[in-house]
């Protein structure tokens, strides 16, 4: 759990919070997205993760993308395609009973530096897909959706 959010579970246990973040959706040069499987849930998702004082959307995404990959992404090879903000599909209750409804910007890269080594501490393993792996997390589902109607119309997706 990141500090900050660390500190306000402390304040008022496992009330629903909001919470801003920013996940990354990564392409290889085939065309294949890397999904993580996630220790929490056992399900696929995108690397993710919430804000800290102090962070923008880009600086979130790439923090948490380097924290959960163990690949480095510059800020600048961000591109915005997706927001994600319905409480019916982003609203996560943790194990151990924390609850969130996030707001995310979504991003895609195809430019990274370093090797793929997964968090231990957050992810079960993690690799490129040409279709996505199952079960899923049901945002990513949604995220997935987002992003084919970008890349066909080019136009950013709010939901």
């Amino acid at each position: 759990m990141d500090p900050y959010l660390a500190q306000l579970r402390r304040d008022v246990g496992s009330r629903l919070l909001l919470l801003p973040g920013a996940q990354v959706l990564a392409l290889d040069a085939d065309d294949r997205i890397l999904f993580q499987r996630s220790r929490d849930t056992g399900h696929w998702e995108l690397p993710a993760g919430g804000a800290e004082p102090g962070d923008s959307f880009r600086s979130t995404a790439a923090r948490e993308f380097t924290e959960e990959t163990g690949l480095v992404v510059s800020e600048q090879d961000l591109v915005p395609f997706a927001s994600v903000s319905r409480p019916d599909i982003h609203t996560l209750t943790y194990p151990n009973g924390d609850r969130v409804q996030c707001f995310a910007l979504c991003f895609e890269t195809r430019t990274w530096t370093g090797t793929l080594h997964p968090a231990a501490d957050e992810v079960l393993e993690a690799a490129f897909f040409s279709s996505p792996p199952g079960p899923l997390h049901p945002p990513t589902d949604l995220v997935l959706r987002l992003h084919a109607t970008y890349r066909e119309t080019g136009l950013f997706q709010a939901h």
